[in-house]
């Protein structure tokens, strides 16, 4: 009878410490849930635990708003190829596997497709959005996002509302159903530019830029973000998760990319050598020499003056010279987001002035300047969705291959503060900085 007394308290004991490491856990989701909408300006969050049948569930994705106990924009699967190109099967949830763990408890991962016919992502629709807090857009609007994911390869898009269309030209078979680009803003792993590295796009018309085929309005981390391998064990990316993130603001005219709250200053020495970064070179150039009358060498009277870059430069910061004779001048302008060579020659009175030979020494890509407005569709039919995980675009090749713990998008310019506050959830050094979805539904 004794003993049996004995087995009793310690199972109920054992009972206790399980719902009470339960209840911790489920606090712990909570407190993280709470930084996140505790920041001004939510339009969205997908966790990952959330669905359209709640936590327990196998629904759809569901995001949490600035209102309590809102769940909106529900992530559809979706298969690219089967919606322009007619081939392949619907996507479905089984498409995306689960982790069972992450910075909130859950991540969904996004793999190398198994073939050119197999593109799926999760998409908000653009009927569910247009013209909702997630549809940032025109005068005035800024917006920031952040994403927390475990990063195995691939450069491409992460997220956002970035349909580059399918009516460029393609590297394989055309898509049947042709789209013109409805581009607004996206988070993307780098690209070009800096790839593994944090970078964010940003478009005023929707379609290409700086007279290319493709849009170039980036901002960059010079760092990169820690790499897992392939089929690694889960308990093996619980030091690896990394935060990425941005903020476009659009009164300071500025986008800045962050990596693990931090948003290190980046400059692009002699850009128009550097293959991403030679289309803004190129219409920097081309503005300056539209300024000047008459048609000059190297100018492109045909170039879009709509497509020129002209980041401020009236304010100089700094200036070396490097050349100096009798009759010349060679000098390196610093300015906000530019340093720029310029020549000046000794004029009839004696004084240096310039001769319009210029030279964009280098270009400030973090932050980077892009002095519009973001792009701003007419009606829904004309406006892209929201993805997760792939964009569309007119070539069907594997893009990024990572597991998402959480994407949160604000509809303003959160602070340096706030990204570190966000940046600071589920990152190695914290205690418990990987959740496990099974002690927080205790499923």
């Amino acid at each position: 009878m004794r003993l049996n007394v004995i087995l009793f308290v310690l199972f109920s004991a054992a009972l206790n410490m399980r719902a009470e490491t339960s209840g911790a856990h489920v606090s712990e989701y909570q407190r993280r849930v709470d930084i996140v909408r505790g920041i001004p300006g939510l339009a969205a969050f997908w966790d990952f635990v959330q669905r359209e049948d709640g936590p327990r569930g196998t629904g759809n994705f569901v995001a949490q708003t600035d209102v309590v106990g809102e769940k909106r924009y529900v992530l559809k699967p979706w298969n690219i190829s089967r919606a322009f190109w007619n081939e392949g099967a619907e996507a479905t949830l089984s498409d995306f596997p689960l982790l069972g763990r992450g910075p909130f408890g859950q991540a969904v991962g996004f793999h190398a497709p198994a073939g050119l016919d197999d593109l799926p992502v999760l998409m908000v629709p653009r009927e569910q959005l247009h013209d909702s807090p997630l549809d940032v857009k025109g005068a005035g609007r800024s917006v920031s996002m952040v994403v927390w994911l475990a990063h195995e390869e691939g450069s491409h898009a992460i997220a956002g509302i970035w349909h580059e269309g399918t009516d460029t030209p393609p590297t394989g078979i055309p898509a049947i159903a042709r789209v013109r680009g409805q581009r607004q803003y996206g988070m993307f792993a780098g690209l070009g530019a800096n790839p593994d590295g944090s970078s964010a796009h940003v478009s005023e018309n929707g379609l290409a830029s700086f007279g290319d085929k493709y849009a170039h309005h980036l901002a960059v981390t010079p760092e990169k973000m820690v790499k897992i391998k392939p089929n690694a064990r889960p308990e093996e990316m619980n030091d690896n998760w990394s935060v990425v993130g941005f903020v476009y603001d659009n009164q300071k005219q500025d986008v800045t990319a962050y990596l693990n709250g931090v948003s290190t200053e980046h400059w692009i020495e002699k850009p128009a050598s550097k293959g991403f970064y030679r289309f803004a070179a190129k219409a920097w150039m081309q503005a300056r020499l539209a300024k000047i009358p008459g048609l000059q060498n190297g100018e492109e009277p045909d170039f879009p003056s709509d497509q020129y870059y002209s980041p401020p430069e009236h304010l100089i910061l700094g200036e070396v010279l490097e050349v100096e004779d009798a009759q010349k001048k060679v000098v390196v302008r610093s300015y906000e987001y530019t340093k720029v060579r310029v020549t000046l020659l000794k004029d009839k009175s004696g004084a240096f002035v310039e001769t319009g030979d210029a030279e964009l020494v280098a270009l400030k890509v973090n932050p980077y300047w892009f002095g519009h407005d973001i792009y701003s569709p007419p009606s829904a039919d004309v406006g892209g969705p929201f993805t997760i995980g792939r964009v569309i675009h007119s070539n069907r090749h594997a893009t990024l291959s990572a597991w998402f713990g959480g994407v949160a998008v604000y509809a303003r310019a959160l602070s340096t503060d706030q990204m570190r506050e966000l940046a600071s959830i589920g990152r190695p050094g914290k205690e418990s900085a990987v959740l496990d979805l099974h002690n927080l539904t205790g499923r």
